[in-house]
């Protein structure tokens, strides 16, 4: 393998000298973050502003290569089959780690053994959002209205088996409550169909929702964490608002092949959680709702078991299944 990214990446702190015999051998090619959705959503954003950082980090070309497909499948098979040299990373959704295995009859890869973790990038606690002229303004309100007309309030998502959708079948079960489920293709879409008045609500990411909120376009009525939204501070939790405990979020975090070298993690985790504490990331990232992490590997390692789990009860429990 010799010392990958440059010859720098493979050394958890100060690298040696490296001879011209090595410096030949082993020539200095791109890391690749495999974003495995469009150009232009969270995942891309992401990859894009921690590459810059870890580009300067490493003095090495960093490359983001959009994979979209399949729920995040395509692109996390590429990372998944690629040689475990730290040329080429993942960064992934909860949904490629955690849900997908649930939803789809068989994947081409295993999310629980493909991968080595290196950290949580962000996290983000969804937000409920209505069209302003639906005529309730707390979510117990809503709760109400949803146990007295059963599968009348349509609700969008950016698609089967999406943390917007599961987000919805997780508030029905904690509720108690029954929803019209309507798929659009993007989060963006559904947005635009509530603002629109086709459906009447949304449970989304708040980067997606907070502009329109601000503007009046759509009103939050409650946001699925432990604590109210800076940027938000007049919504309450949900469980202020009486379901007490309930929480949902996404998040997405940098992982490597399966095998990658120890070394390569460490220095890989290290750089990438300095990025995260730079203050021109977590004021661009909180501004929009975002909480950046940064946790250690075998952190990450246990959230996604937790995470793992919590989902498949939900997957199962609403029957949902993708091909």
């Amino acid at each position: 393998m010799g010392f990958a990214l440059s010859m720098t990446l493979l050394l958890a702190c100060s690298p040696p000298a490296v001879s011209q015999e090595t410096a030949r051998a082993y020539p200095n090619r791109p890391v690749r973050i495999v974003a495995p959705f469009g150009a232009g959503g969270l995942v891309d954003v992401l990859s894009r502003a921690v590459g810059e950082k870890l580009r300067a980090a490493f003095d090495q070309t960093i490359v983001v290569d959009n994979r979209p497909g399949a729920g995040g499948n395509i692109g996390a098979d590429i990372v998944a089959k690629a040689q475990p040299d730290g040329y080429t990373i993942l960064m992934t959704s909860a949904g490629i780690l955690t849900i997908n295995q649930f939803l789809y009859p068989r994947l081409p890869f295993d999310p629980a053994t493909a991968f080595t973790p290196v950290t949580v990038i962000a996290e983000m606690h969804m937000l409920m959002v209505l069209n302003p002229d639906f005529p309730t303004r707390t979510a117990g309100e809503f709760i109400a209205k949803a146990r007295a007309e059963p599968a009348k309030i349509a609700f969008g998502s950016p698609g089967y088996g999406t943390t917007g959708h599961l987000g919805m079948e997780m508030l029905q079960f904690a509720a108690g409550i029954k929803l019209n489920h309507v798929p659009y293709k993007s989060a963006a879409e559904a947005v635009i169909a509530v603002m629109g008045g086709q459906i009447q609500g949304v449970m989304d990411n708040p980067p997606t929702v907070l502009a329109h909120i601000r503007s009046g376009k759509l009103r939050a009525i409650a946001v699925a964490s432990p604590q109210r939204l800076a940027q938000l501070p007049n919504v309450p939790t949900f469980d202020e608002s009486g379901l007490k405990g309930f929480e949902a979020s996404s998040w997405f975090g940098l992982v490597a092949p399966a095998r990658t070298p120890r070394a390569v993690i460490q220095r890989l985790h290290g750089e990438t959680v300095r990025a995260l504490g730079s203050p021109e990331l977590q004021q661009r990232f909180g501004d929009l709702g975002s909480r950046l992490v940064g946790n250690t590997p075998d952190e990450f390692a246990k959230f996604i078991a937790s995470e793992r789990a919590k989902w498949e009860k939900i997957v199962r429990g609403a029957n949902i299944r993708l091909q």
